[in-house]
């Protein structure tokens, strides 16, 4: 495996902080854990402290990746490969560091602009996760938060960044049209997740989506109807893709990117397996709402 142990943590800046407390806590069903002077705030769906930052600015896009290793001599000598293949390293602020609640950070960004945070000694949370929406919980801990898609301008050039010198390893690709828009998308994994982090090409925004799994196919569809009941339009029905074998759906977030929301994702052993490429998105399911609609 990759010295880097798992995605961490995503940030996101957002106009909307109001809508998206609470996309977290009435939909998503996560947990509220560090709340900031202006109103930005932190949320947790597992032991660590802290998973997803939510801060105010005017992108409504992807802030940062936070990529965790094992310790600060990890993070430092990830951080001098990349450095010597000319990769320009930033040191971290307090600041910084302790919005995430991390003990070391560095950052930098790949070759699309997304920007990466490799970093050590996450602080855990004091008490165990318990959702009052999500009765079974979420799968994360040491596979990380979940995944996330991300803008890569070039995708062989990307792929030779994630791949050649920050260690992920190819898990499948998928090159296919849906519903009148090209896509192309590579999968990567970096612990027995499938994939926890993905380059898609030219997408508008530095984000596509992220995903959080939960451990039963009924929490899936108990947040599906808190869609509905909220107000959150869905972009996509539940339905199940071909590589990851995930049971998911599609929702918008208030920035206009989107959430996935899945269960029963297979996991990958390095010893057996074999990368695929695939000319459909889904095995069934996964159709735009408006694809629906039918005049009787």
């Amino acid at each position: 495996m990759s010295s880097i142990q798992q995605l961490g943590y995503l940030g996101f800046e957002v106009r909307d902080l109001a809508a998206w407390e609470s996309l977290a806590t009435d939909v998503l069903g996560v947990g509220i854990s560090a709340r900031h002077s202006d109103g930005s705030f932190s949320t947790r769906h597992d032991s660590y402290a802290h998973r997803l930052h939510v801060l105010l600015g005017e992108a409504d896009d992807l802030g940062f990746v936070g990529l965790q290793l094992a310790s600060r001599d990890e993070v430092d000598g990830l951080a001098r490969k990349l450095a010597d293949n000319g990769v320009a390293i930033h040191a971290s602020t307090p600041h910084e560091r302790a919005l995430r609640a991390v003990d070391h950070m560095v950052h930098f960004v790949d070759p699309a602009g997304n920007r990466l945070e490799l970093y050590c000694g996450p602080q855990m949370a004091e008490t165990p996760f318990v959702s009052p929406l999500v009765k079974a919980g979420f799968a994360a801990e040491d596979q990380g938060l979940g995944h996330c898609v991300v803008r890569a301008t070039d995708l062989a050039i990307s792929e030779a960044f994630y791949i050649g010198l920050l260690g992920c390893k190819l898990s499948d690709r998928i090159t296919t049209e849906v519903y009148g828009f090209q896509v192309a998308i590579t999968f990567m994994h970096i612990n027995p997740r499938h994939h926890s982090l993905a380059l898609g090409h030219n997408i508008p925004k530095r984000i596509h989506h992220f995903m959080l799994q939960a451990k039963t196919l009924d929490d899936v569809g108990s947040a599906f109807d808190r869609c509905f009941d909220n107000k959150v339009r869905v972009a996509q029905t539940i339905g199940r893709h071909p590589n990851d074998h995930m049971v998911s759906f599609y929702a918008f977030t208030p920035s206009g990117f989107e959430f996935e929301y899945g269960y029963g994702a297979r996991e990958v052993d390095d010893a057996t397996w074999q990368a695929g490429h695939y000319n459909f998105i889904s095995e069934w399911g996964h159709r735009p709402p408006a694809t629906l609609r039918q005049k009787f």
